[in-house]
């Protein structure tokens, strides 16, 4: 089930494995979620999850030290996270749900294994609710003939959301193509021309951090605060001892206040015992030191401008990519959409997380420098 946000995948996903449940077909289910916690929280006792779904004669309890889901009527699922699809060896199952597919850390692992394990009844089948992303598993899925699909929009669940939410979704994304695939729940394509691709970012996932020389973290702070401001970009990155970028983390923030992200980008600094933050200051100029001193007085700050268009930033870290010399840690969704929506020369919404991702880099993989006199620190 392909949708968009709040269009109600993961109530359809638990009103299918309680009929499961209900009618008998299942006894032994897996729950498969990005990690143990979404699992829990999210499909076991989230506002749309097993438990809340539920009539008072069929609600299930949950055992947390068991990792366990059993019904009144004898029926177990067991917890499952995405990133460790080796856990899935060895239990077998009738049915199985898993959850923001096109979010696992490597989904096709995870789904083999799953596979594997639907070994028991006579119709053993499984359900995957998603946003989509043009990951390769998803596509591969997608044009399985032992696959049925149906979409739904988040407004096909309007009456189940805040209309304040509905009205600015429509404003800020309509006819977008993150809109088109946040809340219509489209596959949409890698974007002809754009510098990074789905494809080259699915190539270069790590599961594991080395010993990192070196740690910055990149910001591309926005011009104002308030609801229609741009985003405030903060990617943490690092280079191991072959060379090779890591990027860590992607803390960057809507709708904030110089006060808020200065604070994150803090706290990201010591969380991370980072080196140093790159900070691009075309639009605030000092004031960006400035914030961010305010919330850690001695942060190593360098301040740089952009004197050339992003495209011509960007174009050496997307280079890197191709010669395969950056990895990632797990899927950083919204940072991964961005890249590969940013067409050189076309308008659109600021990429202020791939902006952010490119100060980072450049300070790590090229000495500071996109090309000189391309990026010039102050």
């Amino acid at each position: 089930m392909l949708g968009g946000r709040g269009s109600g995948k993961t109530r359809t996903g638990a009103e299918w494995i309680l009929e499961e449940v209900r009618s008998g077909r299942a006894r032994s289910l897996a729950l498969i979620g990005e990690t143990l916690a979404d699992a829990r929280d999210v499909m076991v006792e989230g506002e749309s999850g097993l438990i809340a779904c539920a009539t008072a004669g069929e609600r299930p309890r949950y055992l947390p030290s068991k990792r366990r889901v059993e019904w009144p009527n004898g029926a177990r699922a067991l917890l499952f996270s995405a990133t460790d699809p080796d856990s899935l060896r060895g239990p077998q199952f009738d049915a199985a749900w898993g959850d923001e597919f096109a979010k696992w850390n490597e989904p096709q692992a995870a789904f083999d294994m799953v596979q594997m394990g639907l070994r028991r009844g006579k119709n053993p089948r499984m359900v995957l609710t998603t946003t989509p992303r043009p990951i390769t598993a998803l596509k591969a899925l997608m044009t399985d003939r032992m696959t049925a699909m149906s979409r739904s929009a988040t407004s096909m669940n309007a009456a189940n959301l805040a209309p304040a939410f509905i009205a600015r979704m429509e404003d800020r994304y309509a006819g977008t193509r993150l809109g088109r695939q946040e809340l219509m729940g489209e596959l949409i394509a890698d974007v002809k021309g754009a510098l990074f691709t789905h494809s080259m970012l699915e190539t270069c996932r790590t599961r594991s951090v080395p010993d990192l020389t070196r740690i910055v973290i990149g910001v591309d702070p926005p011009v104002t605060a308030g609801p229609n401001a741009d985003a405030c970009g903060i990617v943490v990155a690092g280079k191991d001892a072959d060379g090779r970028a890591i990027v860590v983390a992607d803390g960057s923030l809507e709708n904030a206040a110089p006060h808020e992200w200065a604070a994150r980008v803090a706290h990201l600094f010591a969380a991370h015992a980072a080196d140093l933050v790159v900070a691009e200051t075309n639009q605030g100029g000092d004031l960006v030191e400035a914030n961010l001193r305010a919330a850690a007085p001695h942060l190593p700050v360098r301040k740089v401008r952009a004197t050339r268009g992003k495209h011509v930033r960007a174009e050496p870290i997307a280079a890197l990519y191709a010669q395969g010399r950056v990895r990632h840690l797990g899927v950083l969704a919204a940072l991964e959409d961005e890249m590969c929506a940013f067409v050189p020369g076309e308008r659109g919404k600021s990429p202020d997380r791939m902006d952010a991702l490119v100060w980072a880099l450049t300070e790590l993989m090229l000495d500071g420098e996109a090309g000189s006199p391309r990026v010039r620190p102050l």
